[in-house]
């Protein structure tokens, strides 16, 4: 196994999917190598924790009649 060089799907900058992590993708039994880099995982990750999902405050329930 040897590094490989993926493209981050966000920014599209090169980053290197080290031997290490391929081998902690497999122990853990991922399938899918990573698509972003560490940049965007951190920043991805950090937009999900704000409990800010893209909503405008609005309620998630189903329709309620009036």
């Amino acid at each position: 196994m040897a590094d490989k060089t993926l493209t981050c799907k966000d920014c599209g900058a090169e980053f290197i999917f080290t031997e290490s992590e391929q081998a902690f993708y497999k122990e853990k039994g991922f399938e899918n190598e990573p698509q972003r880099c560490a940049a965007c995982r951190k920043a991805k990750k950090a937009q999900r924790n704000s409990g800010n999902y893209g909503g405008n405050g609005g309620s998630y329930g189903g329709r309620r009649d009036r």
